[in-house]
């Protein structure tokens, strides 16, 4: 915890809150960004044009940050391709067999006192620390 920053913590955490109020009171639809995404890619998907919307608000709220001056997060990969696409891979199978992803579930599920959601982010959490466990202790990564 070498570089925590809690005001730009409390600002992201306010600002994905909001965001995803504004969606449920606006739409009536739930944050949750791997559906959101399966929608905007479905060749039949209702809605297509808001979640692409809310997509590319993503891509330039990362830009605008990075614009006004914000300190770039530094990440070093420890893994090659074929481990990246290994973990894209098991993601998408966990969000599959979830239901949904932590946005839907940790964001929007945990506020909204959903015990399927409380599981979930749970289970997301426990299996993030197991994952880390084992990366770092018995594979020998960093």
């Amino acid at each position: 915890m070498e570089h925590f920053t809690p005001w730009s913590a409390l600002a992201g955490g306010t600002l994905i809150g909001l965001s995803a109020a504004l969606l449920l009171a606006a739409n009536g639809r739930i944050a949750g960004i791997s559906g959101i995404l399966a929608g905007a890619l479905a060749p039949t998907s209702d809605g297509r044009a808001w979640r692409i919307t809310f997509l590319a608000g993503l891509v330039a709220g990362s830009w605008l940050t990075s614009a006004i001056g914000a300190e770039p997060i530094r990440v070093t990969m420890i893994t090659g391709t074929p481990g990246l696409i290994a973990a894209g891979a098991l993601v998408g199978l966990g969000t599959r067999l979830a239901n949904g992803c932590t946005s839907g579930h940790g964001v929007c599920g945990v506020a909204r006192f959903s015990p399927r959601s409380m599981v979930a982010t749970a289970t997301f959490l426990l299996t993030g620390a197991i994952t880390v466990f084992v990366v770092r202790h018995l594979m020998g990564g960093s």
